[in-house]
């Protein structure tokens, strides 16, 4: 989510401050990975590497020549030290490119695993963003974040299908959405990409992840793990959870986005936005009123999908909003120039490659685990316009609040599913099925808009053994970005607790 589901706007984040990167966020959540988106999760993305030429089936191919040597599909190959990663073992995790067998093809998944093999409580997996962030760049910085519960835990990070060296390459796509999963693309990209994929996409949902984690638990050789999301890596736990339970020892939920999936439309962030502003001008002492700042703006530029996605990345930059909220009330006051200047600075700077976060996998996960006003990826392209434009009808302020039906109807998440072809989807579990009763932790920061904390009460409603702990003043990925000690400590409680 992020970063629609996920991740977020966060290799730019680097660029426009000079931050190192972080895990949780690269097209925002769903990020929005963006979350997108997101991210999404939306989390600040750092790996390096540059952009590869895209080929026919570009990720398969990188993958089935990392899982090069000859072992079970989810066997670990190739365990070396990690370079300049004391402590840590690298290997490749083999996994099937169709679960159910019926499409050859392998994909080779690179896995980082603490060396303490005989931690007493086990194995910590922590999931990144996105979708379209990859896990092992992020060990370092986590294992540091982390360290309190790294005697007990034995930590653990995968590049998941799609991501890192098996990214999926779709140079359009990617250099028009860079880490944002809310900047509309243009049709033309978002169909290049789906045919450069071609049919394989099918196998890049969550479903076909959540199969790849439970061979890296066989491979590990450990009866349940203990997994710690952020932002599209808190759908994975969650999904994780509900299709094996008893694998499961505790949830760490950190920038939720619920097991029910993203809205497309960002009903919630758009309704948060007014309290996020106004909370943020209240702790700065600003003398403003963003809340209607914001209101009048989008009324009089008509820019909503622009407004919502600097906002959304720019919590990475400041979770006071500073900037932006300075920018709105120049623009409410007809100076239009800052804020424009700020949206393309955004923009600019949230520049990616696909092996940073995979706009080639955030799409393919995204439509294949959405649902949308016209259905899922399944349902037929020619009709689809039609139900979106129907659904952006029905709308209300009461739905959007001081965005507009535009808005909601014209975000990047919602068109590259409305272009991306029809597409076979597999089942998505029941929207009234609750988490097994397993401890969950269910952390968020009240600054959040990537995943507001609309999504994570949501949550809670599923979640039979939930633990809320709401950090003031934070934004997106509280454990990794939080000035607030709060929520890490809450979490190291959490996982040292019997």
């Amino acid at each position: 989510m992020p970063e629609v589901w996920g991740l977020r706007g966060v290799p730019g984040i680097r660029r426009l401050r000079g931050a190192p990167g972080t895990p949780g966020a690269p097209a925002r959540r769903w990020g929005r990975g963006r979350r997108t988106p997101a991210v999404l999760g939306a989390v600040a993305v750092t790996a390096a590497g540059a952009l590869a030429v895209a080929g026919t089936t570009p990720s398969v191919a990188q993958g089935r020549a990392a899982a090069a040597p000859a072992v079970a599909s989810g066997g670990l190959a190739g365990a070396a030290a990690c370079p300049g990663l004391d402590g840590f073992t690298c290997a490749t995790l083999n996994v099937p490119l169709d679960h159910s067998g019926r499409t050859p093809g392998r994909l080779g998944l690179k896995v980082a695993m603490a060396d303490n093999v005989r931690a007493p409580k086990g194995v910590l997996l922590f999931l990144t963003g996105g979708p379209g962030q990859p896990g092992v760049p992020f060990v370092a910085r986590l294992s540091q974040k982390l360290a309190p519960v790294l005697k007990d835990y034995r930590l653990v990070m995968v590049d998941q299908r799609g991501t890192g060296g098996t990214a999926l390459q779709c140079p359009r796509l990617q250099q028009e959405m860079g880490s944002s999963d809310l900047t509309p693309p243009t049709a033309r990209a978002v169909t290049d990409c789906a045919a450069a994929i071609g049919g394989d996409r099918r196998f890049y949902g969550t479903t076909d992840t959540v199969a790849d984690l439970d061979l890296l638990r066989r491979a590990l050789g450990v009866r349940r793990m203990t997994l710690d999301g952020v932002s599209y890596g808190t759908y994975t736990a969650e999904r994780y959870a509900l299709a094996h339970p008893g694998h499961v020892a505790r949830l760490v939920l950190d920038s939720v986005v619920p097991q029910t999936g993203y809205d497309p439309m960002d009903r919630a962030a758009m309704r948060a936005a007014p309290r996020v502003l106004t909370a943020a001008c209240r702790a700065t002492g600003c003398t403003t009123d963003p809340a209607a700042d914001l209101a009048e703006v989008v009324d009089r530029y008509r820019n909503g999908a622009d407004v919502l996605d600097a906002l959304t990345t720019w919590e990475f930059v400041d979770p006071d909003y500073a900037a932006v909220i300075d920018a709105l009330h120049k623009a409410a006051n007809g100076d239009p120039g800052p804020l424009r200047g700020l949206i393309a600075g955004v923009r600019q700077g949230g520049a990616a490659t696909a092996e940073e976060l995979s706009q080639g996998l955030h799409a393919s996960t995204l439509c294949l685990d959405g649902r949308y006003p016209w259905g899922r990826a399944d349902a037929p392209v020619a009709g689809r316009r039609t139900a979106l434009e129907k659904a952006g009808a029905r709308l209300t302020p009461a739905d959007y609040g001081p965005f507009d039906a535009a808005t909601a109807t014209g975000l990047g998440s919602m068109l590259s599913c409305l272009y991306w072809p029809r597409t076979p989807v597999q089942p998505l579990p029941s929207t009234h099925r609750g988490l097994p009763g397993v401890p969950v932790l269910l952390l968020g920061g009240d600054r959040d808009l990537s995943t507001p904390l609309e999504w994570l009460y949501d949550q809670k409603r599923l979640t039979p053994r939930a633990k809320v702990v709401i950090v003031p003043g934070a934004a997106h990925s509280v454990q990794n970005r939080a000035a607030d000690d709060k929520g890490r400590r809450a979490v190291f409680d959490f996982l040292l607790g019997r």
